[in-house]
């Protein structure tokens, strides 16, 4: 199959376009039906990998540190994310346990080592043989596993969890909370970047191995 980088696809309508020559912030979108074509993406690659880097710093210290601190009748119980999820799974929630664990544990972690790896690859003056492989899987794996990221999801129902528990009992927020409450904002920053920019700066490398 003959790649063709001058033309562009609408993701929506599938109209094909010749790629436009896009200034500084532009946006090119589908006559036909509105969409998105293609953005000017400038130096977001660079902006995004320093974010990525610190949602990652972020995701460590709210995987590692106690999410809240909770004092009833003086007994004091502090619990991780990790621990929940065994919590939930000897409760008899098998599920829900691999739910948690699934889209506030493995899939965050993987989207940004896949999109940290990506983005430093570009600035490796030789690209290896394998590259354009390992961008077009890891590429893929980003988008299919954006919608499955539910961390804001579990940072609003440990809020609202908080706010419940402290007519019980004395809760004080754990330093993970913080974590996951800064992860929340830079994964909604780091995933509006869209994986298809890399493959797009990688596809002169492979022209000129041809």
């Amino acid at each position: 199959m003959q790649e063709v980088p001058d033309l562009v696809a609408c993701e929506e309508c599938d109209a094909i376009y010749r790629r436009p020559t896009l200034g500084r912030k532009e946006v090119a979108r589908c006559r036909c039906c509105g969409a998105e074509l293609d953005r000017d993406t400038g130096g977001l690659g660079r902006h995004v990998l320093p974010l990525a880097i610190a949602g990652l710093i972020m995701y460590i210290i709210a995987n590692a540190f106690p999410i809240a601190e909770m004092e009833l009748r003086g007994f004091v119980s502090r619990t991780t994310l990790i621990g929940s999820v065994f919590s939930l799974y000897t409760e008899g929630m098998p599920l829900v346990a691999f739910l948690v664990l699934a889209t506030t544990i493995l899939f965050p972690l993987i989207q940004l080592l896949a999109l940290i790896y990506l983005l430093t690859s570009l600035s490796v003056s030789e690209k290896r043989s394998g590259y354009p492989i390992a961008v077009n899987v890891l590429g893929r794996l980003i988008q299919s596993l954006r919608p499955w990221v539910m961390v804001e999801v579990f940072l609003l129902g440990a809020i609202v969890a908080f706010v419940k528990m402290t007519s019980i009992a004395t809760v004080l927020p754990g330093v993970a909370l913080w974590a996951f409450g800064a992860l929340t904002f830079l994964l909604t920053s780091v995933l509006s970047f869209n994986p298809r920019h890399i493959w797009r700066t990688s596809l002169p490398e492979r022209g000129n191995k041809a």
